[in-house]
């Protein structure tokens, strides 16, 4: 039994997407055939594709253990498997970090990060660039039985000495309560793994879901990936806590520090499970309900959040339904309720964000489009109104019209070295932006802020090399946000100017800012002085090795950030200056045919009437590219606005 919310939901988001890369799809093939296309206008439209293509959609579960996340995922995500995919048994189930996704370029199967990587400073995600690091366990997915027996090695756990798993960051002496307990031996149980990734052809996964399924505070703490990228990048995050435990110390830990940071609630939803231990026989359903919104009450005044943005759930009780197609069950459970409020938040929210980031590219290819067709147009219109003029005029009129075309030509062209000076302009001021933002130069400088941490193991030390360097990285951000607003005002000047002076369109220069890549660096600093807060004055081997494992996620983030910079700013670039190229090409052309044509006439009379004949045909053409243009346009603001309805686009 599917959920029918979230599954129609997410087919809809799947279709609205799919049929979104047919438009562009189309609109750039109507720009080839008719010969309107250039290469980085085609470019840009590959690269549009390719991110539709490779959209994905993540959803992150969290909580402390034994609070029925896997369950849950399940519940929501798995149950049309007819089984329970992922281990979800009492107790502790899932001891690592777990991603849940579909690479078709690979088998089904899990692949398992030991944890003794724990004991170096690279992060998870280097990790990936070297495949033979990671365990890989084969699932026949043919079989059920095999399945749950390969996930089940996703729970293994193994013995280690205390000093083994505080090194690792999984036992605290100082905090014995919040570390797993020592067996008869004075050994101490932890993961035998770091991370997980299951690689499985479920139909939500084939679409773009993916899934983390996060074991609590132990592993957030100790793995910096999930608090700098993980959980701040996901498109939604449901905090899981049990009406049987409430909310705990650790529970407010991880919300406050970790989900609750960011100060926005926008897809960050609270699920309340195991109601069913309230369920109560000796208990009218009033009775039942009252306790279950007594417990959310309670929760919500916890976490300091309204009672309504927490959703009290049976994930046990949903699934059963689910498998046993149960619908009485199924409503009791109050799946359906969690179900349409993650909808909401997950697809609604991925869906508003590509339809902004797909509006601004294709609005400005569109809208340049349209220009160049325009003023195709308007010459073509301005032609045929001059050689209309020169019926019944005699040669010294067409002598006088020509002059003044071969003027109006070469004052162009003498207007043209304006533009070279700008192209040469533009040119110094983009290299200047992109040695602010290049990512060598952040690599040399995460190079000399390790070495300093190297030297000092004293916090005080490296909190002064970490501050300098947010330093660094803002002031680089701030001299290349300047270099930006100059690049802008020099390019609006010289389309105003192109206008005026030779009455090519107007076109509005796309805005750009570096706004959010400083947002995101300064939220990376935020994290990063909250852990080293954590930490003691003096740092011991262990914290010193955990602080430099923080570290080294935070200088990945920052790469990252920087490296995305420099693509989104390297496509404002081309967006900027190449329609200001096709324009002239397009004005060169038609004052040259405008001469030719006027020269023709002044040779021979009666070339006259065949002229007008070829500029109406021209003109026809040049109208229907403009129609078909303007349809095409229709069609993929109607996506973008979202006035297709949901069953159209199922239908379709």
């Amino acid at each position: 039994m599917s959920s029918p919310s979230i599954a129609s939901d997410f087919e809809a988001y799947s279709l609205w997407r799919g049929r979104l890369s047919d438009q562009i799809a189309d609109y750039r093939q109507w720009l080839n055939r008719e010969d309107l296309n250039e290469s980085q206008r085609d470019l840009r439209l590959q690269q549009l594709l390719d991110r539709l293509a490779e959209d994905k959609l993540h959803v992150a579960f969290i909580a402390e253990f034994s609070r029925g996340k896997s369950e849950l995922i399940n519940a929501i995500f798995l149950s049309d498997m007819k089984q329970r995919l992922l281990p979800s048994t009492a107790g502790r189930t899932t001891m690592c970090p777990t991603e849940l996704l579909y690479d078709p370029a690979k088998p089904p199967q899990i692949e398992l990060l030991a944890i003794e990587t724990r004991g170096t400073s690279a992060p998870v995600s280097e990790y990936r660039n070297y495949p033979e690091e990671w365990t890989r366990v084969a699932m026949d997915i043919a079989s059920p039985d095999r399945v749950r027996e390969a996930m089940q090695e996703v729970c293994r756990v193994k013995s280690v000495s205390i000093e083994e798993a505080t090194r690792y960051g999984l036992y605290d002496p100082e905090a014995p309560e919040y570390s797993a307990a020592l067996d008869e031996d004075g050994k101490v149980a932890i993961p035998a793994w770091r991370h997980a990734i299951i690689n499985f052809p479920h139909p939500f996964l084939e679409k773009g879901l993916v899934v983390y399924d996060t074991p609590g505070l132990n592993a957030i703490g100790v793995e910096p990936e999930l608090t700098y990228s993980l959980l701040p990048n996901a498109h939604a995050v449901l905090f899981v806590l049990s009406a049987d435990a409430g909310v705990t110390k650790s529970d407010i830990q991880v919300w406050r520090d970790h989900i609750n940071m960011r100060g926005s609630q926008k897809g960050r939803l609270v699920a309340l499970n195991k109601i069913d231990g309230l369920w109560d026989a000796l208990k009218t359903e009033e009775q039942i309900n009252a306790e279950i919104d007594k417990q959310v009450k309670s929760c919500a005044d916890m976490l300091g959040i309204e009672p309504r943005n927490i959703f009290p759930v049976s994930a046990q009780k949903g699934l059963q339904a689910k498998i046993q197609d149960d619908p009485a069950l199924l409503q009791r459970s109050r799946l359906g309720l969690l179900e349409k409020a993650l909808s909401e938040e997950l697809i609604a929210s991925k869906q508003e964000l590509v339809r902004d980031q797909t509006e601004a590219e294709l609005d400005d290819m569109l809208g340049s489009s349209r220009a160049l067709l325009q003023s195709r147009f308007d010459n073509i219109e301005e032609q045929l109104n001059e050689l209309r003029g020169l019926q019944g005029k005699n040669q010294d009129v067409v002598e006088h019209i020509m002059v003044k075309i071969a003027q109006d030509k070469e004052a162009f062209e003498r207007g043209l070295q304006h533009f070279q000076a700008l192209r040469s302009v533009f040119s110094q001021q983009s290299v200047q932006l992109f040695q602010s933002i290049g990512t060598d130069t952040m690599k040399n400088e995460i190079a000399r802020v390790r070495e300093a941490m190297v030297q000092s193991r004293f916090t005080k030390g490296i909190r002064e090399a970490m501050n300098a360097f947010f330093r660094d990285v803002d002031r680089n951000m701030e001299k290349a946000s300047g270099q930006v607003d100059e690049i802008n005002h020099m390019m609006e000047a010289m389309y105003r100017k192109l206008s005026s002076e030779h009455g090519m369109a107007r076109y509005t220069v796309p805005a750009f800012s570096m706004l959010r890549y400083r947002k995101e660096l300064q939220r990376l600093e935020t994290a990063y002085n909250r852990q080293i807060n954590n930490l003691f004055t003096l740092l011991t081997t262990e914290q010193y090795l955990l602080t430099t494992r923080f570290f080294e996620t935070v200088a990945n983030r920052v790469v990252k950030v920087f490296e995305i910079a420099n693509r989104e700013v390297e496509a404002w670039l081309r967006a900027v200056m190449s329609p200001m190229e096709s324009q002239i090409r397009e004005h060169q052309m038609q004052l040259r045919r405008r001469l030719e044509s006027v020269k023709r006439i002044h040779k021979a009379a009666g070339t006259l009437e065949d002229r007008i004949d070829e500029l109406l045909q021209m003109q026809g053409e040049a109208g229907r590219q403009l129609s078909e243009l303007d349809q095409a346009t229709g069609c993929i603001h109607d996506l973008l606005s979202n006035r297709v309805a949901a069953s159209e686009a199922l239908a379709a």
